[in-house]
C-alpha cells in the first residue's frame, strides 16, 4: 500500500495524530459508542450491523445451494449444527427438508434486503457522508437518527429470533403472498411481520432527518447544483423511503391483525383451511399491490445511493468532472418518480386486463431511460481520464457493465407476453441479483475502501483489496450468469431440490448447472475471507494516511480532520464551486476543494 500513499504529493495540511478540539465532556463508552448521538458513531454502528446481516443472510444461502446441487444430502460440517438447532423435524440428519430449505429462502432475500443493503447504502453511508459532504455539524435531529438506529437493531433481533421460535422462521418467500402466509402454522410469520414494522419505522425515521438535513443545514454557498451526486442520491432515496414505506407498514399491520385476530383483509370469501372456514371479504390481491408500491422503488434504493458511490469515486480516480452532472440530477429525480408507477409489472399473472398491463409495460420501458442516461454519464467520465486503477476505482469499474446487464435483462420480465414465460425462474432471480450483488453491492464495497481511511485514518490494503474484487468479479459471474439459461430452460425457482422433480424436462446440462453454481457459491464466500480480515486488521496495522485528504480529492468531507471530531469541522466552511472541479487549466494542483476561495 506504500505506493498509495507515495503517489500523493504532500502540498496538503500535515496529518493530524491527535484532534482533541475543544474540551468536551467524558460520555463515557456506552454514551459514546452504543446510545451515541453523533451521526459518524451511528453510520459506523449501521455499516457493522448490515455487514453482520448480510453475511448471515449469504451463510443461509452458501446452505441452500448445498439443497439445490446435492439434495437429500447431509450438509457437510454444518448439517448435525442444523438439526441440533432447528430438531430432526426440520434438519433429519443434517438434510435439509422443504420446510427449511423455504425457511431459508424467505430470510435469505428478507435479511439481504431490508437488514442488510439498506440499512448499509442509506443508513451507514448516508449517516456517516451526507453532513460532512453538506459541511453540516450533525443530522437535523441527532437523538432521532439515534433511535432510527436502534429501532433498526431491535427489528433485525426480532427477525433472527424468529429463527428459533417453535416451527421455525417465516417460510412464505420474502414477499409473504396471503393466504398462504396467513394460513402458514407456527409463529415465524408473526416475528416476520413484527420486524418488518420495526424495520420500516426505522427507515421512515432516518429518511425525515436526511431531508430535513440536506434541506436545512447546508453550508454557506452549497447550492442545489452544487451538491455532490452522492448527496442528491441520497436525497432522492430519501423521498423513496418516505412515500413507499408506509403502505407496506399498514399491510404488515393488516396481515399481522390476519394472522392473530382471525380479520380477512387479505383472505378471501369461501376459503377453507382444513376444516376452519374463513370469514372472508378480503383480497389477496391487494397485498400484493401495496408490497410492489414498496418493493419496486426499494429497487432504486438500493441501486441510486450505489450510483452516488461510483459517482464520486469516478470523478476522483479520473480527474476530471463528472459528464453530465446535471443530466445525472435529472434523471436521479426521474427514476425515483417512475419507480412508483411500474409496481404491477411483478403481477402479469394475477389475471390483470390488456389495457392495465399495457401501462405497466409503457412505463416500464419508460423507465429505463433515467436509468440509461445515469449510466452513460458514468461511462462518458472514463472517456479520457488519467483512471487510477485502485481497489475502489475496480469495484465502481465492474458496477457499470454488471448494473448494464441487470438492467437489459429486465426488459423481457416488463413485458407481459415474454414475463409469462420467465416469471418465477432462474432467469428472475439471475436478473434481480446482477442488479443488486455485482450490481449494488460492489459499489458499497468500493464505498468502503474509499472512505475507510477518513473513518479510520489508515488505508485498506491494497493487495488484499485486489485479491477480494477479483475473486469475487469471477465467482460472482459464475453464480448468475448461468441462471439466466436455466430460467430460460423453465427452471422454477423456490425448488428445494433444485428442479431434479423435473429433470427430465429440463435435461441434464440445465440441472448440471446447480453444481456449477453452487461451487462458485462457496467459492465467493471463501472470497470475501480477505475482506473480513483486511477491515478488521487494517483499523490498527493498516498504512496510516498521509493527511486528512488522501484521495486528492474535492468534496468536502475531505476537508475535515482525520478522523472527523464532534461537530465534523474546526472552522467555518462555505462553498465557493462545484463539486468535482479536477484537472482545471491553470491550477497548482489537479483539484479545487469545495471550500478554497475563487
Amino acid at each position: 500500500m506504500s505506493t498509495t500513499a507515495a503517489a500523493h504529493a504532500p502540498h496538503h495540511a500535515d496529518a493530524h495524530d491527535d484532534h482533541a478540539h475543544g474540551h468536551h465532556e467524558d460520555l463515557g463508552f456506552i454514551r459514546t459508542y452504543i446510545f451515541s448521538t453523533d451521526h459518524k458513531v451511528i453510520g459506523v454502528q449501521y455499516g457493522i450491523t448490515a455487514l453482520l446481516f448480510l453475511f448471515l443472510g449469504f451463510s443461509l444461502m452458501m446452505m441452500m445451494r448445498w439443497s439445490i446441487a446435492h439434495a437429500g444430502q447431509p450438509i457437510p460440517l454444518f448439517g448435525p449444527l442444523l438439526e441440533t438447532i432447528f430438531g430432526s423435524k426440520f434438519a433429519p440428519k443434517g438434510v435439509m427438508t422443504p420446510e427449511l430449505y423455504n425457511s431459508f429462502g424467505a430470510m435469505h432475500g428478507t435479511i439481504m434486503v431490508f437488514l442488510g443493503v439498506v440499512p448499509l447504502a442509506f443508513g451507514a453511508f448516508g449517516n456517516l457522508l451526507v453532513p460532512l459532504q453538506i459541511g453540516a455539524p450533525d443530522m437535523a435531529f441527532p437523538k432521532l437518527n439515534m433511535f432510527s438506529y436502534h429501532v433498526n437493531l431491535v427489528g433485525g433481533i426480532i427477525m433472527f429470533a424468529s429463527f428459533f421460535v417453535p416451527g421455525g422462521s417465516a417460510q412464505s418467500g420474502w414477499t409473504s403472498y396471503p393466504p398462504l402466509s396467513v394460513l402458514a402454522a407456527g409463529n415465524g410469520q408473526v416475528f416476520w411481520l413484527v420486524g418488518m414494522v420495526f424495520l420500516i419505522s426505522s427507515s421512515l425515521l432516518g429518511s425525515v432527518n436526511l431531508l430535513a438535513t440536506v434541506i436545512q443545514l447546508r453550508a454557506p454557498g452549497l447550492t442545489w447544483m452544487r451538491l455532490p451526486f452522492f448527496t442528491w442520491a441520497q436525497f432522492v432515496t430519501g423521498f423513496l423511503l418516505l412515500l413507499a414505506f408506509p403502505p407496506l407498514e399498514a399491510a404488515g399491520i393488516m396481515q399481522l391483525m390476519d394472522k392473530v385476530a382471525h380479520t380477512s383483509f387479505f383472505l378471501p370469501t369461501g376459503l377453507t383451511a382444513g376444516s376452519v372456514h374463513i370469514a372472508g371479504g378480503g383480497n389477496p390481491l391487494l397485498w400484493q399491490h401495496l408490497f410492489w408500491f414498496l418493493a419496486h422503488p426499494e429497487v432504486y434504493v438500493l441501486i441510486l445511493p450505489a450510483m452516488g458511490i461510483v459517482a464520486e469515486i469516478v470523478a476522483n480516480n479520473t480527474r476530471k468532472p463528472i459528464w453530465g452532472y446535471k443530466s445525472l440530477v435529472y434523471a436521479s429525480m426521474a427514476l425515483g418518480f417512475m419507480s412508483f408507477i411500474v409496481w404491477a409489472h411483478h403481477m402479469y399473472l394475477t389475471g390483470m386486463g390488456t389495457r392495465l398491463s399495457t401501462f405497466f409495460q409503457t412505463t416500464t420501458m419508460i423507465i429505463s431511460i433515467p436509468s440509461v442516461i445515469i449510466l452513460t454519464c458514468l461511462v462518458l467520465s472514463l472517456w479520457g481520464g488519467s483512471i487510477r486503477f485502485n481497489t475502489p476505482m475496480l469495484f465502481v469499474l465492474a458496477f457499470l457493465p454488471m448494473f448494464g446487464i441487470g438492467g437489459l435483462t429486465g426488459l423481457p420480465l416488463g413485458f407481459g407476453f415474454s414475463d409469462l414465460h420467465l416469471h418465477d425462474t432462474y432467469y428472475v432471480i439471475a436478473h434481480f441479483h446482477y442488479v443488486v450483488a455485482p450490481g449494488t453491492i460492489f459499489a458499497l464495497f468500493g464505498g468502503i475502501y474509499f472512505w475507510y481511511p477518513k473513518v479510520t485514518g489508515r488505508f485498506m490494503n491494497e493487495y488484499w483489496g485486489k485479491v477480494h474484487f477479483f475473486t469475487s468479479f469471477i465467482f460472482m459471474n459464475l453464480i448468475f450468469m448461468p441462471m439466466f439459461s436455466q430460467g430460460m430452460a423453465g427452471m422454477l425457482r423456490r425448488m428445494h431440490d433444485g428442479g431434479a422433480s423435473y429433470a427430465q424436462a429440463l435435461g441434464p446440462g440445465v440441472i448440471h448447472m446447480n453444481v456449477i453454481v453452487s461451487i462458485a457459491a462457496w467459492s465467493l464466500g471463501l472470497a470475501q475471507i480477505p475482506f473480513i480480515i483486511n477491515f478488521f486488521w487494517s483499523v490498527r496495522h493498516g498504512e496510516k494516511i498521509p493527511n486528512d485528504n488522501p484521495w486528492d480529492a474535492t468534496t468536502l468531507e475531505w476537508q475535515t480532520p482525520t478522523p472527523p471530531p464532534h461537530g465534523n469541522f474546526t472552522k467555518p466552511i462555505t462553498v465557493y464551486r462545484g463539486p468535482y472541479e479536477y484537472s482545471v487549466p491553470g491550477h497548482a494542483t489537479d483539484f479545487i476543494p469545495q471550500s478554497e476561495p475563487a
